[in-house]
């Protein structure tokens, strides 16, 4: 029997990395198929379940976030604002390991869900609330990066 090269932590860590960046090549493409937005769900926990194993209180708030945004680029309400209120709950509770940026995300993880919900006035105030904690990131790039982030994507219907 091969006793393999890298031991149980390394695996997570590796598995939670790569399925996260084949969630993010789903999100970006323009149409889905029924197959990839499958796909997408059940990629984004397994990347959530790695992260769970081997991550910080920032992975797992960045896990969470993923799955909201997952949830409601797809249109599912319920379970995206379920996410994105786990992401703000690890927000709020793990502050002081958090990025600045890391707080604008959570915001916009719950306008998008609460607009995918179709509650329009509350998504309308997380994303004021996003714009503004995004207005307060330190670092240009990153700056740049959530500004990008916050202009794209499905609104359902929030202008």
């Amino acid at each position: 029997m091969n006793t393999p090269s890298f031991n149980e932590l390394e695996a997570h860590e590796h598995f939670a990395k790569a399925i996260n960046a084949e969630v993010w090549a789903l999100l970006e493409l323009d149409r889905r198929t029924a197959e990839q937005a499958e796909r997408m769900v059940h990629a984004v926990h397994a990347s959530c379940y790695h992260w769970l194993q081997v991550g910080t209180p920032m992975h797992r708030q960045r896990a969470e976030w993923l799955a909201a945004r997952v949830y409601a680029d797809l249109g599912l309400g319920e379970p995206a604002l379920r996410h994105a209120r786990r992401c703000l709950q690890l927000t709020d509770e793990h502050a002081e390991s958090m990025e600045d940026f890391d707080l604008a995300y959570a915001q916009e993880g719950m306008a998008r869900a609460l607009a995918a919900s179709g509650e329009l006035d509350q998504a309308r105030m997380y994303r004021e609330a996003a714009e503004s904690a995004g207005g307060r990131i330190a670092d240009d790039e990153d700056r740049s990066i959530f500004q990008g982030d916050l202009t794209g994507g499905d609104w359902h219907g929030l202008g």
